[in-house]
């Protein structure tokens, strides 16, 4: 199995990029981003408490905007312009989940997602029911320990038009359905407000509560692969995997660096028809990446946790010899 490092190189190297030359970094930015809520009185207020609609793409995005804003000044001391935020990861992957399609209905039975209603996001979309546990949970999570400036009863978020009972809307809900998830989310911001927080440090608080919400959240929403051809549900499989690889490799999620990865991500839902490493419509690097994850994956089923136990035991003897 000596071909793997490759691979992983070539799945972590799409997370790499230099940071030399100057950049506007609002072209960096998610679809929509200057449009979407920046505060909470941008939202409906009804008897104190705002009121967000999750299921609306701006009003989902304008829940990562708000935590990139009163985070920033946490972050300043590693980069200008709040770009060395880690928090930027979640809304860059978002836009993409938008700008390819993979928010709207999968089924085709409502029109939630296409062009006459392209804002709304369907509760069908397996991408979509994922985010929002990797949405929701860090803001609600944020909301409980201080750090949005709000108490924890002054927000509630809207329900989907159906099963709902597999999502929570406010912080009381959350902590009682997800409680070790939304624990970790608050070791995360409890080490954000700490004065000696190092970026090392915040980004494995950050990986930690990110990788526990996926891989506690995947086989709830098994039911939407369904929808799906059999091409995407294995990127959607596969992708899960690549994550924890990622996130095991603490590879920073800052703005510039996942920006520039989503070049190597599909740009479209998968068909039946497509087979990478030859997608015509797709480029070199995103058929090469395709075909990375797949690797990556079935090696992953080998030989289990082994591989990802190396990686981990392998990152933390590199973090040793950086404090010694």
């Amino acid at each position: 199995m000596a071909f793997l490092p490759s691979w992983v190189c070539v799945l972590v190297g799409s997370f790499s990029f230099s940071l030399a030359g100057d950049l506007n970094f609002s072209h960096l930015y998610p679809p929509l981003w200057k449009e979407s809520p920046g505060q909470f009185s941008d939202y409906t207020v009804e008897n104190g408490i705002y009121i967000i609609d999750p299921w609306v793409f701006p009003e989902r995005l304008g829940m990562y905007k708000i935590l990139l804003n009163q985070t920033a000044t946490y972050f300043e001391k590693f980069a200008s312009e709040n770009e060395q935020n880690l928090l930027w990861g979640l809304p860059v992957q978002h836009g993409w989940q938008y700008s390819s399609g993979r928010l709207a209905d999968p089924s085709r039975r409502t029109d939630c997602g296409y062009e006459s209603n392209h804002l709304c996001i369907s509760v069908d979309s397996w991408w979509a029911d994922l985010n929002y546990f990797l949405c929701v949970l860090p803001f609600l999570a944020a909301v409980d320990s201080g750090i949005l400036g709000i108490s924890s009863d002054q927000v509630r978020l809207l329900p989907p038009p159906m099963d709902q009972k597999r999502f929570c809307y406010d912080v009381s809900g959350c902590l009682l359905s997800f409680p070790k998830a939304m624990n970790k989310w608050s070791d995360f911001y409890k080490y954000v407000l700490s004065p000696s927080s190092t970026f090392d440090d915040l980004l494995k608080y950050l990986w930690d509560a990110h990788i526990f919400t996926l891989t506690n959240t995947l086989n709830t929403f098994e039911d939407r692969y369904v929808y799906y051809s059999e091409q995407e549900v294995k990127f959607e499989k596969d992708w899960s995997v690549a994550v924890e690889y990622i996130g095991v490799a603490r590879i920073p999620t800052t703005l510039i660096r996942v920006h520039e990865s989503q070049k190597g991500l599909p740009p479209r839902i998968l068909n039946k028809t497509d087979e990478d490493p030859e997608i015509s419509d797709f480029t070199a690097l995103q058929n090469t990446v395709l075909m990375g994850l797949n690797v990556l994956s079935s090696v992953h089923k080998l030989t289990g946790k082994n591989f990802k136990r190396i990686l981990h035991k392998n990152q933390d003897n590199v973090e040793q010899s950086l404090v010694s």
